[in-house]
Order: structure tokens, then sequence, then C-alpha cells
């Protein structure tokens, strides 16, 4: 899970802007007027024709072997002579005999592709013996147009934690959700009705046909499975070598999947600290009981007196929370997350926890303003603070159709807030004011629920991890069953969320397939410390 940072930037433009956000909102309803001609599907022609221009990258730190370019595409599908946006692309050109390329998406939801593949994308130069290999921002993410919510967060927190016994009027709290969604459409601009993985799809096919492929090769982590699947759902006839690794879920309520990813995280915490209280340089001590205690004692201390940083900006405990909940996804990042929390326990340094609550990136200018209003690529020092988590929860929300009533929030909430408790300490209070944040907004697409199931496409591999902390293997069987016979799972019998990148057996099994199309046997494993 990605961490949460406020920006608090200044108001501005009052009474306007709210409306205006609200507006914004509703546009995210469904609606009846297309470009279309009755049911003829819109035009998107001249996306598809777009040709790449591919040139050096610009940014500090930027490998001399990584190209950058920009792909346009409409932000209404329903509208493609609207406006538009410009999604960034970043690629390693191929080697060897190229026969197309490989586009990446590294998850989150809400994670930038292109820094991604700039420092860690090393781990694929294999795949470049036949393919260029290709990642990006997703709308609304990075440098695409990028979402924020300014104060939102914090105040959709507010809303429900003033009293955990006394939630008040209903109605209220649900006002005061609504106002928070306000808040974030007022700083994110149009993309936001539009963030939706149905559009991100739609996205990857214009990107596909941009790029010169008559098929789509994929390969996506975490919600990038999701993202692949709901692809492989609309657009079936284009479905080339498609890889899944770290199933995410395509019925669960966001609700319950926040319940499933706080105790998965709860889980690798607890393995974490185990492992820390045995050296010596272990901020909580050496004794483990007393070490978790430490934590949430840590946590509630900076809830309630937030640290300052260099950039002028308050890190809170909820932002504690999702930077650890970044650092245990992996063992390998487990030494830089202890030298990180010692740091902010001995003296206060935020540098190491804010390196993993932004995701290693450089930290970005303090006011947001949604991207460049026409749309048109975001400079890399000007993306909000919080566009990854801000982005991450647009998403869900749009992903997610489920929304209560003002006469059933009370209960909802009381319910929830018992089962996050009960899942995580830690992490609880977290996942839920992420879900809570959905409760103001329109509702979000069926789509996914409903109609990604029974694809009749090209065999795909879905990996499954059996200790993976975010994404339960249970979802890997479950999303493999929805699918139906396309879907060929291999087991990885192994730790840490997602396979690719920390087991060898999984990595030739992948690159394999991508590159000669020669799948595993459906349901054959990778043991923990295979090599072969």
């Amino acid at each position: 899970m990605l961490a949460k940072l406020s920006t608090r930037p200044a108001p501005r433009r009052g009474a306007l802007a709210v409306a205006a956000a609200l507006t914004l909102l509703c546009a995210g309803l469904p609606t009846t007027a297309a470009d279309g001609d009755g049911g003829r599907p819109p035009d998107l022609s001249r996306f598809h024709d777009q040709k790449v221009a591919w040139g050096k990258c610009t940014g500090d730190g930027m490998p001399d072997d990584l190209q950058c370019a920009k792909v346009t595409v409409p932000v209404d599908y329903a509208r493609p002579k609207g406006a538009t946006l410009d999604l960034a692309l970043a690629r390693y050109r191929a080697t060897g005999d190229k026969r197309g390329s490989v586009l990446l998406n590294f998850g989150g939801p809400g994670g930038p592709g292109v820094p991604e593949l700039a420092y860690g994308g090393k781990e694929f130069m294999d795949l470049t013996d036949g393919y260029d290999v290709v990642s990006f921002d997703p709308r609304g993410v990075g440098r695409s147009s990028p979402v924020s919510c300014g104060d939102a967060e914090d105040d959709a927190y507010a809303a429900v934690d003033d009293d955990p016994d006394d939630l008040g009027d209903p109605r209220e709290l649900l006002a005061q959700l609504k106002k928070a969604a306000a808040a974030c459409a007022k700083h994110s601009g149009p993309v936001l009705p539009h963030i939706g993985t149905v559009d991100a799809a739609k996205d990857l096919d214009v990107m596909r046909a941009a790029l010169g492929d008559e098929k789509l090769n994929y390969l996506g982590f975490s919600y990038g499975t999701r993202l692949g699947a709901v692809y492989a759902a609309q657009f079936p006839h284009r479905v080339g070598r498609l890889v899944l690794d770290g199933v995410d879920t395509l019925t669960e309520p966001l609700a319950e999947q926040g319940i499933a990813g706080a105790r998965g995280q709860q889980v690798a915490l607890d393995d974490f600290v185990d492992w820390c209280v045995k050296d010596i340089a272990c901020p909580f001590g050496q004794d483990a009981r007393t070490a978790r205690e430490e934590v949430r004692r840590l946590v509630r201390s900076m809830d309630e007196d937030p640290v300052p940083t260099d950039f002028g900006e308050p890190f809170t405990g909820q932002d504690l929370v999702g930077a650890i909940g970044q650092g245990l996804y992996s063992r390998e990042l487990w030494p830089s997350l202890e030298r990180a929390l010692a740091q902010l326990v001995e003296s206060g340094d935020t540098s190491g926890v804010l390196a993993f609550a932004t995701g290693g990136l450089s930290l970005p200018v303090r006011d947001p303003g949604g991207g460049d209003p026409g749309g048109g690529l975001t400079d890399e020092e000007e993306i909000p603070l919080d566009n990854l988590p801000a982005a991450l929860m647009a998403i869900n929300c749009a992903d997610d159709p489920d929304r209560p009533t003002a006469e059933r929030i009370t209960a909802d909430l009381k319910r929830l807030r018992a089962d996050y408790e009960e899942a995580s300490p830690v992490f609880g209070q977290y996942r839920l004011t992420q879900v809570l944040m959905c409760y103001g907004r329109p509702k979000g697409t069926d789509y996914i629920r409903e109609e990604v199931k029974d694809l009749d496409t090209p065999k795909m591999l879905l990996v499954g991890t059996r200790g993976d902390p975010a994404t339960p293997y249970r979802w890997t069987v479950e999303t493999a069953e929805r699918l139906g016979p396309s879907a060929v799972v291999l087991d990885n019998r192994s730790e840490g969320h997602t396979g690719y990148g920390s087991s060898k057996c999984v990595h030739r099994k992948v690159d394999d397939f991508l590159l000669y199309g020669s799948l595993p046997p459906s349901g054959s494993s990778c043991g923990a410390d295979e090599d072969d």
C-alpha cells in the first residue's frame, strides 16, 4: 500500500472551486450523450494511428539507455473529440530480433511506471532479447495529469476518529465525506471521473496500437494484474502474451480487500519485528513483544504530535504506517526499513521513512496543481506530493460499486472499525480511511465484478505467491477460476509480494513464456529456494 502525505495547499477559488469540484464528481456518473453515432463505438483512429517519438529522458539519474516519449489519449473515451491527456512512457530498446513491445505495470494502484523502469529496469533486461521493454505513468499518476486531494484524507480520518463510540448523525458524517471527495475533485481536475481501470485498459490498447503492435504483450504486478485482466475482457482479440504476478481480486468488495490487506501486512510486520530484534541496531529493543508495542506507541505518538520534515510539512503516524507498509513488501527492503526507523526514533530524522512513503522518488513541490490543465505531461517537480495515495484511492473507488446509504453508514462503520482493528492494530485505521474516502464519491463501476470472467483469450500466466502479504494466494486461485480455461497458474511457494523479482524459478518461467510462448503446466510450482 502506498503512503499518504499531506500537501496542505492554500485555499483557492473559494465557493466557485467547490461548485466546480462537485460538478466534476457528478461527471463520474453515467451519461447518455457521446461522440459515437447511435450504438456505433466512438472513432478512436486518430489515437491508434499516432506515432511515438522516442527521445532522451530528462531528470536526475535517468539511465543513458532509457528513452522517453508520450502517447495522447482521450480524457473521456465516450467523447474522443473532446479533451485529451498525455501519458508518459519509457522504454529500454530491444537488443535482439525485435518482435514488438512488452508493457509493464508495477501496481499500486497509483504507482508511476517511468521511474520504476528507470531505477529498477535492469531486472527486465533479459526481455530485451525480443522486445522493447516499455512502462508508463497511468492516467492520473506521475507525469500523466496527476491527481491530488490536498487535506481531504485528513478530513475523512478526523470525521470518524473523534469519538469511535459515537459517530453522530450519519447524514452529517456522509456530508463530511462528500466534502472530502469534493476537495479531491477540486485539486485533481477533469481526469478524476475517468481514472478507473476500465479507462486505463483502453489506454493500454491505444499504447499497443501507437507502438505498432498487433497484440498486447504485458507483465503486470499486483494492481497491474487487475488492469491486465480488465484489458483481456475488453479486448480479447488483442491479447498476446499476458503475465499477471501477485494476482488481485476481481470480486471482493473494497472494504473486504482492505481487511485482507491489513491482516497480511500485520503478519509481515510481526515477521519484520521478529527479524529486527535479533539485531542490536533495532530501534525497538531486543524483545519481540515489547518491540511490537513500541511500534504501535510510535504511531499513536506521531498521530498526536507529528514530526517536522525538511520540506515543511508534518509527518503523521498514518504517514508512518504507509511508509512501513511499503518496506514490508520484500525482505530485501528490511535492512533499509530498519535503518529508516532507527533514524526516526533516535534523532527524529524523517528522510529514510519519507523515501519509503514516496516510493523512493525525489520529493515534489508542495502545491498540487492537478497536472497540466491542457492535458500535457506534468513536470516531474510539479507532481503533487500526495499523488500516489490520491491516485490509489481514486482508482480503487472508481472500480468499486459499493456505497452505503446514510442510514447504513453508522452500522457499517462500527462493524468495519472492529474488523479492521482485529485484522491489524497498526494498519487497520490506515486501510479503513482509504475505504471511507470512497463513501463520499459517486458509485464506481460494476464492470469488473460482472464482466471480467469466462474469457475467450490465448493462455495467460498467473503467478501467486503463498506468503504474499498484499495479494493473498487464494486470490490467484479465485481469479484463475473466474477467468476460465485461459488462466494457467504458477504456484510460487515462497514469501513476499509477487514472485518475478525474488524467485529465479518464477523469473525464468515468466521470461520463457513472454519470449518463447513456453507455458509451464497449470498448477506447477516454484520452491522457496528453487533456482531451476
